[in-house]
C-alpha cells in the first residue's frame, strides 16, 4: 500500500527545490553558482533562507521511510539494482548524454570558456552540470550503507528501537541532526553535507517508518509546524545578509533546531491532512523525479538570458523564470521519457511502463 502523504512531500518539495533554484539564480548573498542579484540588498532572499536549512533534510527523511519500505518488498541486490538505474545512472551517465549542456552555459556565464584547453570542454562540462542531481549521487551511497546494515542486523534490532520513540524522544533527535551537521561536509562545495544528510536518511530509515511514530506526529504536527515557522523567521532575520551556506551557518544549533521543528510539523501535518491522492497528485508523483533531473535546463539558461539580456523589471524577471520553469520542466519531461536511451540515461526509466 502507498503512503499518499510520503508521495505528496516529496513532489511538493521537489517543486519548491525548483521555485529556490530561481531565487538562488539571482540572489546576492554570495552564494556561488547563481548569475548574480539586480541589488546589493534584496529582501526577496529571505525566501532562500527559510527554506535551505530543512527541505533537503527532508527529502532525506522521506527516502530514508521509502528506502524502508522498498527492503520489505524485496532482497538487497534487487534494491541496489533498482537503486543504481533511478539513482546512479542519470547522475553519472546521465552528465555525459544530457547535463553537460547546462554545465557549459554554467562555465560559459562565469566566463571560464577561455581559460579551458579545447580538449578539457567536455568533460569540465559534464562535471559542472551535476548540479541538483548531487542528491542521487549521495542517495545511491547511502542506499549501500542501509543494505549492509540490514544484512548485519538480521534481526531489525535496530530498526525495532525506532518504534519505541516518543514526541519528546523525536524532538531529542535534533541533538543526531545537530551532531551530523558537524560532520563530514565537503568544503567549497557546500551542498555535499554528508553528515547531516547520513543522519536524516537514518533516522527516516530507523525511526519515521513506524506507523506509530507517524500517528505520534499527527497530534503534533501543527503546533511544531507553527514554532518551527516562528524559529525561521527569526532564523532568516538574524542571518540576512550573510552567506547561508556557510559553515558557522549550518552548524549553528539553532539553525538545526529550526530545521528539525519545520520537518516534524510537515510529517505530522501531511499524514493527517495529505494521506490520499487524485489524479493531479498522482501524476505529480509519477513526474517528481524527472522534474528534480530536468528542472535546471530551465534554470541556468532562461534566468541569465532573462537578466543580462532584457531589460524587464525586477519583479518581471522573477515570474517569468518562475513561469519558465514550472512551465516547461513537465513539458520537457513529456518529451525525454518517450525517447528510447536517453529516457534510461538521464532519468533511470529502463521501460517505458515506468513512466
Amino acid at each position: 500500500m502507498r503512503k499518499y502523504d510520503l508521495d505528496n512531500i516529496r513532489w511538493a518539495t521537489i517543486l519548491l527545490v525548483m521555485a529556490y533554484h530561481v531565487f538562488y539564480a539571482f540572489n546576492a548573498v554570495g552564494v556561488l553558482g547563481g548569475v548574480g542579484g539586480f541589488q546589493e540588498v534584496q529582501y526577496q532572499d529571505a525566501f532562500l533562507y527559510f527554506v535551505y536549512p530543512w527541505f533537503m533534510v527532508l527529502l532525506f527523511v522521506i527516502a530514508g521511510i521509502s528506502a524502508r519500505y522498498a527492503l520489505d518488498k524485496c532482497a538487497g541486490k534487487a534494491f541496489i539494482g533498482k537503486r543504481t538505474w533511478k539513482l546512479l545512472v542519470p547522475s553519472t551517465l546521465g552528465l555525459l548524454v544530457y547535463q553537460w549542456i547546462v554545465g557549459y552555459f554554467n562555465i560559459k556565464i562565469g566566463g571560464g570558456l577561455e581559460y579551458l584547453p579545447p580538449f578539457l570542454v567536455y568533460p569540465v562540462s559534464a562535471l559542472s552540470g551535476t548540479g541538483p542531481l548531487w542528491f542521487a549521487q549521495v542517495l545511491w551511497l547511502y542506499s549501500l550503507l542501509i543494505v549492509l546494515i540490514k544484512k548485519i542486523d538480521k534481526k531489525d534490532r535496530l530498526w525495532k528501537l525506532g518504534e519505541k520513540c516518543n514526541i519528546l524522544i523525536l524532538l531529542l533527535l535534533v541533538l543526531v541532526i545537530w551532531g551530523g551537521a558537524q560532520i563530514l561536509n565537503m568544503p567549497v562545495i557546500t551542498m555535499y553535507r554528508f553528515g547531516i544528510y547520513l543522519a536524516a536518511f537514518l533516522l527516516g530509515y530507523i525511526v519515521f517508518s513506524h506507523e506509530n511514530v507517524q500517528e505520534t506526529l499527527t497530534k503534533y504536527g501543527l503546533p511544531l509546524l507553527l514554532v518551527g515557522a516562528a524559529l525561521g523567521v527569526v532564523y532568516t532575520v538574524y542571518y540576512f545578509g550573510e552567506n547561508y551556506t556557510e559553515d558557522h551557518v549550518l552548524k549553528s544549533f539553532f539553525t538545526n533546531a529550526y530545521a528539525w521543528l519545520m520537518v516534524l510539523g510537515i510529517l505530522g501535518l501531511a499524514k493527517k491532512y495529505c494521506d490520499r491522492q487524485n489524479r493531479f497528485s498522482a501524476y505529480m508523483t509519477k513526474i517528481s523525479f524527472g522534474l528534480y533531473v530536468l528542472h535546471y535546463t530551465f534554470i541556468a539558461i532562461p534566468c541569465y538570458y532573462l537578466k543580462e539580456k532584457t531589460t524587464l523589471p525586477v519583479w518581471a524577471v522573477y515570474l517569468a523564470a518562475l513561469l519558465i520553469v514550472f512551465g516547461c520542466t513537465p513539458l520537457w519531461y513529456e518529451v525525454m521519457r518517450r525517447i528510447p536511451v536517453i529516457r534510461c540515461l538521464v532519468l533511470g526509466i529502463r521501460r517505458k511502463k515506468e513512466t
